[in-house]
Order: C-alpha cells, then sequence, then structure tokens
C-alpha cells in the first residue's frame, strides 16, 4: 500500500545517507522502522490501555509475588 509521509530535512538527509552508503534502498529502511518501532507502539500503547482498562473495572490487582507463585515462577 503506498503511503506518503513528510520528513524533517534533517531526518530524509540522514536517511539518504544511510541508504547511499550502505546500498539499500530509503524504502527499505523506512519498512524496517515502521516494522520495528510498530512493535514497540503496541507494547506501550495497547499495555496502557490495558491498564488504564483494569483501573476502570475496580477488580483487585493480583500481587507479582502471588502470581509467581501460583504460575511456579518463584526462586
Amino acid at each position: 500500500m503506498p503511503t506518503s509521509v513528510r520528513l524533517d530535512p534533517a531526518v530524509e538527509a540522514r536517511l539518504e545517507s544511510l541508504a547511499r552508503i550502505t546500498g539499500r534502498s530509503k524504502a527499505f529502511y523506512l519498512r524496517e522502522l515502521i516494522e520495528q518501532g510498530l512493535d514497540d507502539l503496541e507494547d506501550a500503547y495497547m499495555g496502557a490501555a490495558a491498564l488504564e482498562a483494569h483501573r476502570r473495572s475496580g477488580e483487585a490487582a493480583i500481587p507479582l509475588a502471588v502470581l509467581m507463585e501460583d504460575l511456579g515462577l518463584e526462586d
């Protein structure tokens, strides 16, 4: 799916330089950044959303030590 983004000129220059030096395309590096960055964004935002939903639910939290013991992970 074609997508366009506007980059700061300094970022564009860095991307262009990286592509030129390594012989790869700018598109290659943009795909890499998006794929790796999307994992991090999903972890951060979905984790925050889940925490907020739990807080709004009013359910009690399970202490980490209890959870680890229940899962057989205690030292």
